[in-house]
């Protein structure tokens, strides 16, 4: 039987695979479009993705017909998105090609494993025992701090950069997707 970093390993990859996939055919529709997102445009989008997470999970009604689950899969690419703009900068113009963008995705999905692996070896799975709620209210902080982060034009004191609230993004968005496809087999 895997222990539960071994399952947590083994569900957090399940979710990135689902997440790369949808990326990958999404590339093949539009190109890298969302090279011509500013850092601010990036962060409004994150913002209105968890934002209609957290109304779902008030209202319990989706009037549109999607649920919760894709809004957490869509902030994982869109958090990668935001880690490859923070290291490219923005665009005027689509500038990499499907191959370049896809290269980009799998090096910060594994970078974001990898944190989550060292994470979770100190929190001990405490993730397993949180609400999904939480990991929307932690989401909305951390992009909460982007904003403020983006307004100070990136001079921060002591504080972690646009980077890791992305990583920290990915991950609490990772663990909503696995909850909520754990809640589905019940």
């Amino acid at each position: 039987m895997a222990t539960d970093t071994t399952k947590t390993e083994q569900q957090f990859k399940a979710v990135m695979q689902e997440c790369r996939s949808l990326f990958e055919k999404k590339l093949h529709d539009y190109s890298a479009s969302w090279r011509i997102l500013r850092p601010q445009s990036l962060t409004d989008q994150l913002f209105i993705k968890a934002k209609r997470i957290r109304s779902l999970e008030i209202k319990k009604e989706s009037r549109v017909g999607e649920g919760i689950r894709p809004e957490f899969i869509a902030l994982i690419n869109y958090g990668i998105v935001g880690l490859i703009q923070l290291e490219r900068g923005f665009a005027d113009s689509v500038d990499m090609d499907n191959d370049e963008a896809m290269a980009l995705y799998d090096r910060h999905a594994n970078e974001a494993l990898e944190l989550m692996l060292r994470k979770n070896h100190d929190y001990d799975e405490a993730w397993r025992d949180m609400r999904v709620s939480s990991y929307t209210d932690f989401i909305l902080t951390k992009i909460q701090r982007v904003k403020e982060i983006e307004d100070l034009g990136g001079e921060v004191l002591v504080s972690e950069g646009i980077d890791a609230n992305y990583m920290d993004i990915i991950n609490y968005a990772t663990f909503g997707a696995i909850k909520l496809k754990e809640a589905e087999k019940e």
